[in-house]
């Protein structure tokens, strides 16, 4: 055959290296964080490509993913996940960790739990706009993720210094009692993409003043966020001359969720998502005898007696179900009416609905941004279609928006048995089904039938009910109002719920004796040897 000249051979070779550079920079400038208008991004160390491993140092060899913004469903930039090898590397070094930082004072973990708080604070609104654009969450409300872990830091300063057990009377002369309590060791925290990071940080504050070192896996849709946040925590560590493996990340799915879940050497894994994915977490750490921390489903509700003072109602009702657009674990799902009211309260909550400021999540002035993924938006269509087969009426909404993104229509349908199949699924979407009750303790029997056990509230100025409704026979579920909606807890208190809601609690009160072991200690400083019971041994 004739021989191509090396000249024409060299520029085939030249056009064909031209034009893959052009579709890589192509490639590259429709990517977010390359526009003018997102170079606040590169402020919290973001790049086109990004390191999806850190465990001291940075790395990621695994698949390269594409986070996508909600509010457009136009790429922002890309992370490389992590390979099976390093995350075994990953677990090692965070082992290693261990020993250095369980030596640490409590104290002085403390001290260094403060500074994170602080790192956190200076990059606060940056951070929250991060949020914002990857989850499509308003963006008050990254802000006040972030917030969550701030207030968390500062909590677990002051826990720091008041972690311990009791001391205990013991029954034998010459002999102390007491309670020790020590950190478990590998804690692994497996996030959803609903709360990228304030979940992180529940549970990173407390189990490192616990001793614990932290291995965590954020959701694969807001790798951007849990990169950020743990360039924040790694400076820190860094700065303090810490081994950065003392909270390690690797970014990953199933596949990496699932090695967290059998690894005997993480001692305890904290997962928060569904209720379906949470029972195989379970099972797994189960199997090896491990711990599991769960925060599951919610299908939350909020009971409205007749008494009620419907000014407080209709804020309250619209906030928790309208909130993140109905993607909280908290929001609101079941608005139970009493007869005599219901038809008055509907029609002022509808009213409130058409009011929504719906936009651009990081638009200070919007109250509602998109749902997450396009797949919810599948997922609301199929609920709506459900509960118009199962005799629902839709009252409000109900339509996917004409616009880019992933937005839908805040819902409201009327009509439903109280047990209808859909009423009982938690959809993870802005649909809220309107209930009509004629008694308290039908109220209160319906409140309690769904499987999850999450979060409940009622409103009315009956002492006696309020009183009912926290005691034995009224909520079961882990988080129980009176006259405030079902999301926005507040640090202080434990969170979590119960039945399919996993039985976890994080954050306040006692939650910390999750992330440690006790140790019932007696110590004989007699020069006899009382047995327990009386026993006699001769």
């Amino acid at each position: 055959p004739p021989r191509i000249p090396d000249s024409t051979n060299r520029l085939c070779l030249k056009e064909k290296l031209f034009t893959i550079s052009y579709q890589q920079s192509a490639a590259m400038s429709t990517l977010l964080i390359n526009q003018p208008k997102y170079a606040w991004l590169k402020e919290l160390g973001l790049s086109e490509d990004n390191d999806g491993v850190y465990n001291g140092n940075w790395g990621g060899k695994g698949e390269v993913i594409t986070s996508y913004c909600p509010a457009n469903n136009e790429p922002i930039a890309r992370v490389r996940q992590a390979t099976m090898a390093e995350y075994e590397e990953t677990v090692q070094k965070s082992r290693d960790a261990w020993k250095v930082w369980a030596d640490i004072p409590a104290p002085k973990r403390g001290e260094i739990v403060r500074q994170i708080g602080d790192a956190l604070r200076k990059k606060i609104k940056v951070l929250g706009s991060l949020v914002s654009l990857e989850m499509g969450k308003i963006y008050v409300e990254g802000v006040g993720e972030v917030q969550e872990y701030v207030d968390v830091c500062d909590y677990a300063v002051g826990l720091s210094r008041m972690i311990g057990g009791p001391v205990l009377p013991s029954e034998r002369p010459g002999h102390a009692l007491i309670e020790m309590w020590n950190p478990v060791g590998l804690v692994g925290i497996i996030t959803a993409f609903n709360f990228p990071v304030a979940v992180y940080g529940w549970n990173n504050a407390i189990a490192l003043i616990c001793g614990n070192v932290c291995l965590w896996k954020g959701a694969p849709t807001t790798p951007l966020t849990s990169v950020a946040v743990t360039k924040i925590v790694a400076e820190v560590l860094e700065q303090n001359n810490l081994p950065g493996a003392i909270c390690s990340m690797t970014c990953g799915g199933a596949d990496i969720g699932t090695a967290m879940s059998k690894d005997e050497r993480v001692d305890l894994v904290s997962f928060t998502g569904s209720t379906h994915v949470g029972k195989m977490v379970a099972m797994l750490v189960q199997e090896r005898f491990g711990r599991n921390l769960l925060e599951l489903g919610g299908n939350n509700a909020i009971i409205v007696f007749e008494d009620a003072d419907l000014n407080l109602v209709v804020p309250s009702a619209v906030f928790a179900s309208v909130g993140t657009a109905g993607q909280r674990c908290t929001t609101t799902r079941r608005l139970m009416l009493h007869g005599s009211i219901h038809d008055v309260v509907v029609e002022r909550v509808a009213k409130a609905y058409k009011q929504v400021r719906i936009g651009d999540p990081w638009d200070p002035s919007t109250m509602y941004g998109p749902l997450h993924t396009k797949q919810a938006v599948d997922q609301y269509l199929a609920a709506i279609e459900q509960a118009k087969q199962q005799g629902g009426t839709v009252v409000c909404g109900g339509k996917v928006m004409d616009r880019p993104g992933n937005y839908v229509e805040p819902t409201i349908i009327t009509g439903l048995a109280h047990d209808a199949p859909i009423v009982h699924t938690e959809t993870f979407v802005p649909i809220l089904y309107v209930l009509k009750f004629q008694t308290e303790e039908e109220a209160f029997a319906w409140n309690n039938e769904v499987k999850q056990g999450l979060s409940s509230s009622i409103f009315t100025k009956d002492m006696g009910r309020v009183f009912r409704w926290l005691g034995p026979k009224g909520s079961d579920c882990g988080i129980v109002n009176v006259n405030i909606p079902t999301s926005g807890a507040e640090i202080g208190g434990a969170f979590g719920g119960e039945k399919h809601t996993g039985g976890g609690r994080e954050s306040g009160s006692d939650s910390w004796k999750q992330y440690m072991r006790r140790s019932t200690c007696t110590i004989n400083y007699s020069k006899d040897l009382p047995l327990a019971q009386g026993i006699k041994f001769e």
